[in-house]
């Protein structure tokens, strides 16, 4: 019987993703929507994020414009966005909110690639409990099989970490750029 790897594979995928979305949501001077994605606003009772209740669509590349479906929640929105200290500039009318992404400076550059090391770091730890995890399950093998998991096992998290240091090289040249 050999060691099964597709659960492992599995949970260093969702690290990956995670990995991915956590990139997602830092700025890097252009103007994304998906930095909006983790602010939520009250609305009709609930919590909501501001994509179920606005359109959110580019202005130009320093600009996002987001436009409530109820003009009723243009200040909701813009302080939910200026609240969540993302270092953007809000501003609003009444057909809603602009968002304007600040040019990043030297130094913001460097913040936010501390930032990003920091988020390759938390990744990395989360694939080294995963390897434990899996290395534990192999204790009732018999040796050779042991042997082979653990090489597969440790294959699969040099794999992810190749491809976490690939995110992390992609969103640091874009932020550096």
């Amino acid at each position: 019987m050999s060691y099964n790897t597709s659960n492992l594979k599995i949970e260093l995928k969702k690290i990956e993703e995670w990995l991915s979305k956590e990139y997602s949501q830092i700025h890097t001077g252009r103007a994304t929507p998906m930095i909006l994605d983790s602010i939520m606003i009250e609305s009709y009772g609930a919590r909501m994020p501001i994509k179920n209740v606005a359109s959110i669509n580019l202005e130009d590349p320093k600009t996002l414009r987001v436009a409530p479906w109820d003009k009723n929640q243009i200040k909701d929105i813009e302080n939910a966005i200026s609240s969540a200290n993302l270092g953007l500039s809000v501003a609003s009318d009444s057909d809603g909110v602009r968002v304007i992404f600040p040019m990043l400076t030297t130094e913001n550059r460097t913040k936010l690639t501390k930032i990003l090391k920091e988020k390759l770091e938390d990744a990395r730890i989360s694939v080294r409990k995963e390897r434990q995890v899996e290395i534990d399950k192999l204790s009732d093998l018999p040796e050779d099989e042991v042997k082979r998991g653990k090489e597969d096992i440790q294959k699969l998290v040099d794999e992810s970490n190749n491809n976490l240091e690939a995110i992390f090289t992609k969103k640091e040249t874009d932020i550096m750029n």
